[in-house]
């Protein structure tokens, strides 16, 4: 079967096609025929050698966090009612990246296998696994409450278009921020009642926020922590601009919330009940390009030169 290989750090052009043995269930694992790779930010960044303090990758390695298709055959362990059915799949244990979902089959979990609900799309259930879930959390974290301001950095973003939506939906006033007129566009179409463009330097001035949904960092991410009011509060969730936020100067005034480390029983709850809001139409998130898979190096190089908004799919 074909599936995509990082065979060095470098740029995109280090990803290739590459034809690998199918894979077979193992002990507690199901195979999942995959007709829908999610691609992440983090894929392009561990791709070009970033995070190897925190991800122990080393190359070649097939690069995928998460897939979505028809379950092919399951391990020992493992109720052999999954097979046939539609599902979105984690590839690895939460907090880690094992990688293997740009392929045409993938052996995942099965504690990492959700069920999609009827009437629902996999691209788009695909969109609950990792951002749907991690949206709910940071919500719940922020705590935003009706009359508040609220920032979301990265505003057109996969993520962008669940935390939108929703913080709109609490009787919050949105913020977004993104870089260039379309994304700013996105974001509107989403619910923000204001968005600035942080593509000009002075992006942040006369802006006041209660709670900032950050998941760009650098020297935005630090702006943004700046315009941050007193009592309020900082969710750093995110480094799609090269680094996670690192405040210039500490501040005793506003709550810094870091990375969520969810247990896998936080997670799977998450997940589903994500799922649940695709279900009940509550929610409609972004896909907003697909590649074949054997274009994953074009579809890197979207997401790097910040082309994309909303999802980024494989179709293999």
């Amino acid at each position: 079967m074909r599936a995509v290989r990082v065979r060095g750090f470098g740029g995109p052009e280090v990803l290739e096609v590459v034809e690998v043995a199918r894979p077979e269930a193992g002990v507690g694992e199901v195979v999942v025929g995959v007709e829908a790779a999610e691609v992440l930010f983090l894929d392009t960044q561990l791709r070009s050698g970033w995070g190897r303090e925190y991800f122990a990758l080393e190359p070649p390695f097939v690069p995928g966090a998460g897939v979505a298709g028809v379950v092919r055959s399951v391990g020992a362990g493992v109720d052999a009612d999954w097979v046939g059915k539609r599902v979105i799949a984690g590839t690895g244990g939460v907090g880690t990246y094992n990688g293997g979902g740009y392929a045409e089959q993938a052996a995942v979990p099965a504690t990492e296998v959700f069920a999609v609900p009827d009437g629902v799309e996999l691209g788009v259930a695909l969109a609950a696994l990792h951002d749907g879930s991690t949206a709910l959390a940071q919500l719940e974290r922020g705590g935003a409450v009706p009359g508040e301001r609220a920032l979301v950095t990265a505003a057109a973003g996969s993520l962008g278009s669940w935390l939108i939506p929703w913080l709109s939906a609490t009787g919050t006033t949105v913020v977004a921020a993104a870089r260039g007129e379309a994304k700013l566009q996105r974001a509107k179409e989403l619910g923000a009642h204001e968005v600035v463009d942080y593509s000009q330097t002075d992006w942040a001035d006369g802006l006041e926020v209660d709670v900032v949904f950050d998941g760009t960092g650098g020297a935005i991410g630090r702006a943004a922590y700046g315009i941050t009011r007193a009592g309020g509060r900082f969710l750093g969730y995110g480094a799609a601009s090269g680094d996670f936020t690192a405040p210039a100067e500490a501040r005793d005034d506003v709550t810094l919330v870091g990375i969520f480390q969810p247990d896998p029983g936080e997670w799977q709850e998450l997940t589903r009940r994500a799922l649940d809001h695709l279900a009940q139409h509550r929610i409609a998130p972004t896909v907003g390009q697909t590649f074949p898979l054997s274009e994953a190096t074009a579809a890197h190089a979207a997401i790097e030169a910040r082309r994309t908004v909303g999802k980024t799919l494989l179709l293999p």
